[in-house]
């Protein structure tokens, strides 16, 4: 498995990815990055300061995602972890532990002391993956974002 930075060619295979997942856990769309426009420039999307979406490649194809991204109205210190999905076939093989891991590090190294997510509860695997990677449950957002169909919303202190 190969970890890189993404590229301009992997727009349309990523946000294939991204959207095949809410169909494979029947997770609702609406108000979440499947409607998001923006899914579908995700190279554009991360050359933002402070920014950095990795993919994850299997025999040239790729098989997930997962950014660090400096979401408006979050602390200084804060990131947003987006865009973290894998394939069906890449689940439960080390992959996504792989992605978070190299993205929280990024993160590190980039000056950030906390990272956010925001999630739906029908992305459970993930969710056991956040918590088991110390990420504590929030009872509300830390800002408004456009993704309001979220309403899972979780905090890590990263500082070391």
């Amino acid at each position: 498995m190969l970890i890189r930075k993404i590229e301009e060619r992997d727009n349309a295979d990523i946000a294939t990815v991204i959207r095949s997942c809410f169909a494979d856990f029947n997770a609702p769309t609406k108000g979440t990055v499947f409607e998001d426009p923006t899914t579908d420039d995700l190279y554009n999307v991360f050359k933002k300061e402070k920014s950095v979406l990795y993919i994850a490649e299997e025999n040239g194809e790729i098989v997930g995602s997962c950014g660090i991204y400096p979401t408006e109205n979050l602390p200084e210190d804060t990131a947003e972890m987006v865009k973290f999905y894998l394939t069906k076939n890449s689940r439960g093989k080390g992959t996504g532990r792989a992605l978070m891991e190299t993205a929280l590090e990024t993160a590190r190294k980039m000056g950030y002391r906390k990272i956010y997510i925001e999630s739906l509860p029908e992305f459970t695997k993930a969710l056991s993956m956040y918590e088991k990677q110390g990420f504590k449950l929030l009872e509300k957002p830390l800002v408004n974002s456009c993704h309001t169909g979220c309403n899972i919303w979780m905090l890590k202190d990263i500082a070391e």
